[in-house]
C-alpha cells in the first residue's frame, strides 16, 4: 500500500480506513514548527515556577502534590509505569497501529507539549512496523484510555513488549533491532502519551470499517436471497422510498434494484405469481438496512471528528504560555458512536438470519426443505441456520449500550466515566459474528438460486455466485459443512464478495 500523509486535524475517514487495512502513516513535515513551539511553551511555563497540573504536580487525586524540578523526569516515567496496568488478551495489531497513528496526529497539533523527538519515535515505530503489545482490557474511557496508552508509552521507553518482524520482543530489544533508541521522557510527556481517547477511537473505527464491509456484503446476499425465493423487486421501487426521504433507505433500495437488474429469475415470475407480498426480511430490506446505513454514517461523522481532535490533558496554548486543564479525555462521543455501531451490526445480522430461515422453510421459499434435493436422508442447511441464530442471539446480548454505565474511579476524582473502551472493543467480535451469518446466507442463497437453473440472475449476482462456486460446489448430499462455511465467511471478511459483484455500493463515507 502507499503511504498515508497525516495532516494533523484534517485527516479524512478514508485515510484512517487505509491505515487500518495496512497503509503506513507518515506525518506531514509542515507540522514540525508547531510541535517544537509546544515543547518550548512547556519549558517557559516551568520557568515561571508555578504549580501546573500534569507538568510539575501529581496526577488525578494527587494533583495538589507539588513535584520539584529535579524529579520531573522521574515523575513522567513513574506515571507511565504505574499506569501500564492493563489485562486480557493483546489487542489486534491493526487496531494498535491505528491507535498509534491517531496519537501521532493528535500530538502533532502542538497542544500536548511533547518534544519533536517523541513524535519522531512514534512515527518511526509505525514506519518500521514496531507495534507495542497492549492488553485489551483496563480502560473505562476517562480519564482517557490510561492503561492501554501507558503500555504504548512504556514500549517507547523500552519497557514491556513489542511485535516486530512477526514475533514478540522485549521492547528495548525491538527498538535496538530497528536501530531506534528508547525515549527519555521530559516534562508533561508521559501524561501526554497516556492520556487521550485513541484506544477507544481506534477500536470504534475498526468496528465501523468492518460494519461497512458487512453492510455491503449483506446487500449482495440479501439480493441473492430475494432471487432464490423468487421475491419481488417492487418494494425497491424508488418512488416508495422518495416519499419517506431517508437517504440510507433510498440508496439501499437503489443498490438492491441495481444488483437485481436484468435478472431472468426475476423476469420468470413477473406474471401469474400468486403471492401478493414477500416476508419483511425481503420486502423491508431498504428500511432496515437503510436505517443501519444512516446510523453508521452518524457514527462515522462523530469518529472522524474525534480522530482529528486533541484529547489529552492539560492542553498547551503556546501563544499565551498557558496549560489549561479540562476534560477532552472523556470519551463519551466515542461511547455513543460505538453503541450505535453495535446496534447496526446486530440488526444487519438479525435480518440476514431471517432470510436464511425463510430460505430453508419450503412453505415460505417454495424451495426444497432445508435446500437439499433429498430432505430426510439429508439435513442440508438445517444446522447452519441454527448457527446463524446462535450468532445473532449472541450479538443481541452484546449490543446492550455501554455508554449508560459508569463506575467512579481514582478515589472519586474521576466520578463519571464513559466505558467507551469496551463499548468499542466488542465491535470486532460482533462484526465477526455477523460476517459469519452473512457467509451462511451466501451459501444458502446461492444454493437456492441453483434450483432455478437454467434461469440466471443479474450479471452482478451471477458474478458473486461464480465467486463462491469457484470454491464451494453445489450441495447435493450432506458433506462436512464447516469448510464450506469457512470459505464463504472468508469471501465476506475479505471484501471479495463485494468486489465480485462489481458495483459501487453505498458506504459510510
Amino acid at each position: 500500500m502507499t503511504d498515508i500523509i497525516l495532516v494533523p486535524g484534517s485527516v479524512p475517514l478514508a485515510d484512517w480506513r487505509a491505515i487500518y487495512r495496512g497503509a503506513t502513516p507518515r506525518l506531514d513535515p509542515a507540522s514540525a514548527p508547531v510541535i517544537a513551539e509546544s515543547a518550548a511553551a512547556v519549558a517557559r511555563i516551568l520557568a515561571k515556577g508555578q504549580p501546573v497540573y500534569g507538568i510539575n504536580t501529581g496526577f488525578g487525586k494527587l494533583a495538589s502534590v507539588r513535584i520539584g524540578d529535579e524529579d520531573l523526569a522521574t515523575l513522567q516515567r513513574n506515571i507511565v509505569l504505574s499506569h501500564a496496568a492493563g489485562t486480557g488478551e493483546p489487542s489486534p495489531v491493526p487496531v494498535i497501529r491505528l491507535m498509534m497513528a491517531l496519537k501521532l496526529a493528535s500530538l502533532a497539533q502542538g497542544a500536548s507539549g511533547v518534544k519533536p523527538e517523541t513524535v519522531a519515535l512514534l512515527e518511526a515505530m509505525l514506519v518500521k512496523g514496531l507495534t507495542p503489545v497492549i492488553p485489551s482490557q483496563g480502560s473505562v474511557g476517562a480519564s482517557g484510555d490510561l492503561a492501554p496508552l501507558s503500555h504504548m508509552a512504556a514500549a517507547m521507553i523500552g519497557v514491556g513488549e513489542m511485535v516486530y518482524g512477526g514475533r514478540r520482543w522485549p521492547a528495548d530489544e525491538a527498538l535496538r533491532e530497528a536501530s531506534l533508541a528508547p525515549l527519555s521522557l521530559g516534562p508533561k510527556e508521559g501524561l501526554a502519551l497516556l492520556n487521550g481517547t485513541q484506544f477507544s477511537c481506534a477500536n470504534a473505527l475498526a468496528g465501523l470499517f468492518e460494519a461497512e464491509r458487512l453492510f455491503q456484503s449483506a446487500l449482495v446476499t440479501g439480493a441473492l436471497s430475494t432471487e432464490a425465493a423468487k421475491g419481488s423487486d417492487t418494494p425497491f421501487d424508488p418512488r416508495i422510498h422518495a416519499l419517506r426521504r431517508h437517504r440510507g433507505q433510498i440508496e439501499t433500495a437503489d443498490a438492491l434494484r441495481t444488483l437485481m437488474a436484468g435478472s431472468a429469475i426475476r423476469a420468470s415470475h413477473l406474471v401469474d405469481d400468486i403471492r401478493v407480498q414477500d416476508p419483511y426480511c425481503l420486502r423491508c430490506q431498504p428500511q432496515v438496512m437503510g436505517a443501519a446505513l444512516d446510523v453508521l454514517r452518524q457514527a462515522a461523522t462523530t469518529l472522524e471528528t474525534e480522530a482529528n481532535g486533541v484529547s489529552d490533558n492539560p492542553l498547551i496554548f503556546p501563544e499565551a504560555d498557558e496549560a489549561l486543564s479540562g476534560g477532552n479525555f472523556h470519551a463519551e462521543p466515542v461511547a455513543f458512536a460505538a453503541d450505535i455501531i453495535a446496534l447496526a451490526i446486530c440488526e444487519i445480522g438479525s435480518i440476514a438470519e431471517r432470510r436464511i430461515a425463510m430460505l430453508v422453510d419450503p412453505a415460505l421459499s417454495g424451495l426444497p426443505a432445508f435446500l437439499t434435493p433429498r430432505p430426510g436422508l439429508n439435513s442440508g442447511f438445517m444446522i447452519p441456520q441454527v448457527t446463524a441464530a446462535a450468532l445473532v442471539s449472541e450479538n443481541k446480548q452484546r449490543a446492550t449500550p455501554a455508554s449508560v454505565d459508569s463506575i467512579p474511579t481514582s478515589a472519586n476524582q474521576e466520578d463519571h466515566v464513559s466505558m467507551a473502551a469496551h463499548g468499542a472493543r466488542r465491535l470486532l467480535e460482533m462484526a465477526a459474528n455477523a460476517q459469519a451469518v452473512i457467509g451462511i446466507e451466501l451459501l444458502a442463497a446461492v444454493q437456492g438460486c441453483d434450483f432455478h437453473a437454467p434461469l440466471q440472475s443479474s450479471e452482478a449476482l451471477e458474478a458473486a455466485r461464480a465467486r463462491l462456486r469457484g470454491q464451494v460446489p453445489h450441495l447435493d448430499d450432506d458433506r462436512h459443512f464447516h469448510p464450506d462455511m469457512e470459505a464463504a465467511n472468508a469471501l465476506v471478511r475479505s471484501g471479495a464478495l463485494i468486489e465480485a459483484a462489481g458495483l459501487a455500493l453505498p458506504g459510510v463515507a
